[in-house]
């Protein structure tokens, strides 16, 4: 399936939100996550179904002033 990775176009193979994080090395990291514009807690990751075309978004938090 095809989807958007933080603006840029992907190919993968899951099929829910975890397992594509872990297989793009987010595993561990402290990120919070979107698809389609919607906030995907990390309780829900797993259960986060991927479709082709999703868009989904990761993000580090950021620290300094």
């Amino acid at each position: 399936m095809k989807l958007q990775l933080n603006g840029a176009m992907i190919e993968t193979q899951a099929k829910m939100l975890d397992g594509l994080l872990e297989e793009q090395g987010f595993t561990g990291a402290k990120i919070a996550t979107a698809v389609n514009g919607e906030f995907v807690p990390a309780s829900a990751r797993a259960t986060q179904s991927l479709s082709d075309g999703d868009l989904v978004e990761v993000l580090a938090p950021m620290q300094g002033g």
